[in-house]
């Protein structure tokens, strides 16, 4: 792992009898996009505030080596009569005054906010404050940006906006972002961290945990004719955990992904039924997100 820029020891958080955060521990290399997902209630946003300072952890340490840190809550709200332009004008002056004018301009254009910069925020919605209030934080230049679910109020134009943005930021900030939006994740995310009810069921890399989670390994073998016998004979085997056909496409699952690339070709080539392609079966985010926390 790079240098660490976020070193969370054994957070937890307690409210009285309930434990939002449960002994956890994550740690996030400098310059990365580090995504925090989980359930609604899994404690993504009591993490986010205990390294934000807006919230004491029970017990437990952590450490952000950080001189600026920026801070988008899920919900930001701005004073009313503020165009959009003073907003992010007024945050780069109190983050670091020497970051030059001009910064707010570029910033407002990545947001999308260019054509409303002179507007009052008092009317905006709630997806353009999103994107506001991504830009009053990101305007400072930060080492340490956390954002808690920043694209969750946007329709798909405004996500792709947000997204780009945050992918820009990757090697120049630190990104910690949490999000129920899977996909969000999986597009711009080096590495990731499942909570699941206070606690940290997963972290690391996505194409690690599409690989690890769960206990099956799947082929979709593409054939042609009719499949059927070729179901009947591999589901005979001890080391099939379970067979389906679509069409022409059979999908055969194993416990164990060795075991299945070698038993499977050994089968297939003893078949009488036409074989046009075997590969394996993709696994998404989403997939082995309910496999980790159900």
């Amino acid at each position: 792992m790079p240098h660490t820029a976020v070193d969370v020891q054994d957070i937890t958080k307690r409210y009285r009898e309930t434990v939002a955060l449960d002994a956890v521990s994550l740690r996030v290399g400098r310059g990365s996009v580090y995504g925090l997902v989980g359930p609604n209630g899994a404690g993504k946003t009591t993490l986010l505030g205990i390294l934000s300072g807006l919230r004491k952890p029970s017990s437990g340490s952590f450490d952000v080596e950080a001189v600026h840190i920026g801070v988008l809550p899920d919900t930001p709200r701005f004073d009313s009569w503020l165009t959009a332009r003073e907003v992010v004008d007024l945050s780069r002056s109190l983050v670091d005054p020497e970051v030059p004018e001009q910064a707010v301009d570029a910033v407002l254009e990545q947001a999308g906010l260019s054509n409303v910069a002179h507007r009052r925020v008092g009317g905006f919605s709630r997806g353009m404050l999103q994107r506001l209030g991504l830009a009053a934080a990101v305007v400072g230049e930060p080492e340490v940006l956390l954002l808690d679910e920043p694209a969750a109020a946007l329709d798909p134009a405004g996500r792709r906006e947000v997204l780009d943005m945050v992918g820009a930021l990757r090697g120049a900030s630190t990104v910690v972002f949490s999000s129920h939006i899977l996909d969000d994740v999986q597009q711009v995310c080096d590495t990731v961290g499942i909570l699941n009810q206070g606690r940290l069921v997963y972290e690391g890399t996505l194409d690690q945990l599409v690989r690890s989670a769960g206990h099956e390994a799947a082929y979709a073998v593409r054939i042609r004719g009719d499949g059927a016998p070729l179901v009947e004979v591999l589901k005979s085997y001890d080391w099939v955990s379970r067979v389906s056909l679509e069409g022409e496409v059979i999908t055969v699952a194993a416990a164990s992904g060795a075991v299945l690339e070698r038993e499977l070709v050994a089968s297939l080539s003893r078949s009488d039924v036409p074989i046009v392609s075997v590969a394996p079966v993709e696994r998404s985010l989403e997939d082995v997100f309910l496999e980790v926390t159900t």
